[in-house]
């Protein structure tokens, strides 16, 4: 990226080709989906490096669900015994504080990462999760692990929403899917890791049980902000900054191909006529904030998140709101963080609890496996109604068995059993569809301008209904029992409807190419606008090429 290539020096193409060649349709790099990444190793250890961030959150996910249980913690905290008074709520909110902190996060990481850039502000998420890190291993009180959560959680909701708009930035079209499971990969692979390391600290008989924990989380935030240095900046945020030559440069290592070649050109047009298409609209609706100084840029960065419900955006954020709203209401993380309680209802022992709530976790690692062979090979919309299907047909099984049986599960082991398949074929079909497909569409979808805002939104959307399902869980499982499949069961169905309804097809599409997915700003002065913009960015390139 340092090396810089002028805009002449980047187009040698073949003998008297015509300057529009470079809009030619665009040709493939290589193979889709799990094969294409095999073909290009730097982007994908780029995108791989990028995800440990996601996997913070993973961690925390399966560290919580067993400390939560452990003797030796509630000694230290009795406010979350079973015993005490307001005893489920204390254990939501200590839940649910990391959501809320990861909410705050989230909507401060959008200007942050166009104003520093992608990979700086992974930089930052990963400093201040460590400071939340440190806090919870150290904490003596309720309130003192309430702030170390959530200030963690901040550092979370930064990691979770930076990470894959940056691997959507740095992905080919025909392998960014499988890419961007990486994301819910890391995080599964995480809450698998974290719960058998919890399952084993356990039986240390003093505090350090749960303290270690915390501590080790420590280590991966601390090896990616080492690392962040060495990753290569998205060359969409260089284009979108006005850096030409450095995107072309970025482009072309992270395609491992030469500046000159067809492929690369025809993308980076692309990108700078993308670039270009929204620096215009936003002189023309923002005339007087188009100067450099700091009140401006801070006023224009504001709009912005306006802007991602205005025409042009409102149904993409519509679609990344919705995605987030639906993953967590069908009710994966009440399955991850309350397992062994929700275990316990079905009537197995507390060894029990354990064991199947760490074959639950494995279950969804297995499906996420898949996922990255699936994710591009059949495309978004087909899994996600698919999905949805199975998961509400396992909510419904679950209720009916639990509505009749949850008070007799000794004489009916058969049912109980029933029940836990159910809940494993569950995380089998939500972690092959709703589980990396949320996290991956939203940073697909929006423009460049506004894609970080919009990834914003979405994953700010993530952590309140996470937080709202961390609150509400305990008090759902105590009051209601098989109610709570219920509740879940109805939200899978709209989830479907809702799909079927809003949710396009991305899948083989590049970035530039959203507003045809979405079918809008697709009137014909738009259309016009672009195709001169086009034209003008090929002209320019021909011209400092010194042809005529």
């Amino acid at each position: 990226m340092e090396n810089k290539i002028s805009l002449g020096d980047a187009v040698h193409l073949e003998s008297n080709s015509p300057p529009d060649k470079v809009l030619q349709e665009r040709r493939p790099y290589g193979e889709p989906g799990f094969k294409g990444i095999f073909s290009n190793k730097y982007v994908t250890v780029c995108a791989a490096f990028a995800t440990v961030g996601g996997s913070l959150f993973g961690y925390d996910q399966g560290v919580i669900s067993i400390i939560l249980t452990m003797d030796q913690f509630q000694q230290q905290f009795p406010q979350v015994s079973t015993s005490a008074s307001g005893g489920g709520f204390q254990k939501g909110l200590l839940t649910a504080m990391i959501e809320l902190g990861a909410f705050l996060g989230a909507m401060n990481q959008g200007w942050l990462a166009d104003k520093i850039s992608r990979k700086w502000s992974i930089f930052v998420a990963a400093i201040i999760f460590l400071i939340g890190s440190a806090i919870q291993t150290g904490a003596n009180d309720f309130g003192m692990l309430l702030a170390g959560r959530f200030i963690g959680g901040i550092g979370v909701g930064m990691l979770a929403m930076v990470a894959p708009l940056y691997i959507s930035e740095i992905a080919p079209p025909e392998i960014r899917g499988t890419l961007l499971v990486l994301q819910e990969f890391s995080i599964v692979t995480a809450i698998v890791v974290a719960f058998y390391i919890t399952y084993g600290t356990r039986y240390i008989a003093g505090e350090w049980s749960w303290r270690l924990p915390f501590l080790i989380q420590m280590v991966p935030a601390l090896i990616l902000a080492a690392g962040i240095p060495f990753l290569p900046y998205s060359p969409r945020w260089l284009a979108a900054r006005g850096h030409d030559e450095q995107s072309l440069a970025a482009l072309a290592k992270l395609r491992n191909l030469p500046p000159t070649d067809e492929r690369v050109l025809h993308e980076w047009c692309d990108i700078l006529s993308e670039a270009a298409y929204r620096k215009e609209l936003s002189a023309e609706r923002y005339p007087k904030l188009q100067n450099e100084s700091y009140s401006s840029r801070i006023k224009l960065s504001a709009l912005n998140y306006i802007d991602c419900f205005r025409r042009g955006c409102w149904k993409r954020t519509h679609v990344g709101i919705g995605l987030m709203f639906f993953q967590q209401f069908v009710g994966v993380n009440a399955l991850i963080y309350y397992s062994p309680s929700l275990f316990e209802a079905m009537g197995l022992d507390y060894e029990l609890q354990l064991d199947m709530s760490g074959v639950l976790n494995i279950c969804q690692l297995v499906a996420c496996v898949w996922s990255l062979w699936g994710m591009d090979r059949f495309g978004r919309r087909p899994l996600l109604l698919g999905g949805t299907v199975c998961m509400a047909a396992a909510h419904l099984i679950i209720a009916a068995l639990m509505g009749k049986f949850e008070h007799s599960w000794p004489t009916h082991k058969a049912e109980a059993w029933g029940c836990v398949a159910m809940l494993f074929f569950f995380m089998l079909a939500y972690g092959s569809t709703w589980g990396p497909i949320p996290w991956a569409m939203p940073s697909e979808i929006f423009p460049g301008s506004l894609r970080a805002k919009g990834v914003a939104f979405a994953t700010m959307s993530n952590w309140l209904n996470n937080f709202i399902i961390g609150l509400i869980t305990p008090p759902l499982i105590q009051n209601t029992g098989y109610g709570t499949y219920v509740f879940f069961c109805a939200f899978s169905i709209l989830a479907a409807v809702w799909v079927w309804f809003f949710v396009p097809e991305t899948n083989g599409r590049t970035l530039e190419e959203m507003d045809h997915v979405f079918r809008d700003n697709t009137a014909e002065d738009e259309q016009a606008r672009r195709s001169r913009i086009e034209a003008s960015i090929v002209a320019r390139i021909w011209a400092n090429d010194g042809r005529p």
